[in-house]
């Protein structure tokens, strides 16, 4: 089969032949990838900024936002059936620690990352485990839902936080309208009440931040701190999700805050300098967001399935990775990317 892999830091991945996938243990499950999301982690593991974290060896596959149909499946399966239509949580994890049992699978003590420190699924074919895969409703199709796997689930972890606190009459404040944070908008929407407030650079973004469920705009032009404040009464926001998390988004960021305000980092990059002092005398919370649950994914999903959350995705053919990987790299995707097969991007396209 074809796959996307990585053969040195800072090179250009290429197409390769490598043997397909085979069954290895009884929860095992084979699928045919229907829709590849291209992330930036992907840029970032390119360059090389995981190498030391994931110590995978290379080469390798890259890829952790998954969708397709179940191909085969192992002797213990029962959850999926061969030509079921499925998501794959981007963890495979062991079921068996106490992070799982608590259902908070993503900080298994025992998991696999494919396409960070296992082989990803930017191929043909991908195995993972029946812990992994979330069957889709009829409703939807692989290719249209793949980038929700590690995009869309991570930006549903940090809203669904975030909305377990938020109250009528509260204020939150998304900065960073792009591949993530335009899912964080519609998820914020649909759990809660908050006015919703969004920053960010691009006009095209702030329009389609309106589109999806935004009340108020604000440009990122230096001044947005205190726009935010003026429109809060000069309290500030119950809480802040920043899905930039580099540049000067984090000290506007914080200065949006009210007391006893929460600062979800979601995007990273960048360092976070906070004085103590400013921490205690004022009560703020920072939180951070790694990915999300398997729970977290099947109840993304069933928004998905009920049309209260749409992925905006730009579709390359397969063997037009790189031209993928570089638009993400220049700005040039509104919404996330996704590489689908050459033979179904047509029809995806529609």
């Amino acid at each position: 089969m074809k796959a996307i892999r990585v053969h040195a830091y800072d090179r250009k991945p290429s197409l390769d032949d490598v043997p397909e996938p085979v069954i290895k243990n009884p929860l095992d499950v084979i699928v045919k990838v229907r829709g590849a999301g291209v992330c930036r982690t992907d840029l970032h593991i390119i360059e090389g900024q995981w190498q030391d974290k994931s110590g995978v060896a290379l080469p390798y596959t890259i890829g952790h936002e998954n969708a397709g149909t179940v191909t085969e499946i192992g002797s213990a399966v029962t959850n999926v059936s061969v030509g079921d239509s499925v998501i794959l949580h981007p963890l495979a994890t062991c079921g068996l620690c106490l992070a799982c049992r608590n259902g908070d699978d993503v900080h298994c003590t025992a998991s696999d990352f494919p396409g960070i420190d296992v082989e990803g699924g930017m191929a043909e074919y991908l195995r993972t485990s029946a812990r992994s895969v979330v069957k889709l409703d009829p409703s939807l199709e692989p290719a249209d839902v793949a980038a929700l796997a590690d995009a869309g689930l991570t930006a549903y972890h940090a809203a669904r936080k975030a909305a377990e606190h938020l109250r009528p009459g509260h204020t939150v404040v998304v900065i960073g309208a792009g591949g993530l944070g335009h899912i964080g908008v519609q998820v914020l929407k649909a759990l809660a009440s908050a006015r919703i407030i969004v920053v960010d650079q691009s006009a095209a973004a702030l329009e389609l931040a309106k589109d999806i469920g935004a009340d108020i705009t604000v440009v990122a032009d230096g001044t947005e701190a205190q726009r935010v404040l003026a429109l809060t009464g000069g309290a500030g926001a119950e809480a802040v999700l920043d899905f930039v998390g580099e540049g000067s988004a984090l000290a506007s960021g914080v200065a949006m805050l009210r007391r006893a305000g929460t600062y979800y980092v979601i995007g990273y990059g960048g360092t976070l300098k906070v004085p103590t002092i400013d921490i205690i005398s004022t009560e703020i919370n920072f939180v951070g967001n790694l990915v999300g649950t398997y729970n977290d994914l099947v109840e993304l999903m069933a928004l998905a399935a009920e049309g209260r959350v749409h992925l905006h995705t730009v579709k390359y053919r397969f063997t037009d990775f790189q031209q993928a990987l570089d638009d993400l790299h220049h700005g040039a995707v509104r919404g996330r990317a996704v590489l689908v097969p050459d033979d179904e991007f047509i029809a995806a396209s529609h």
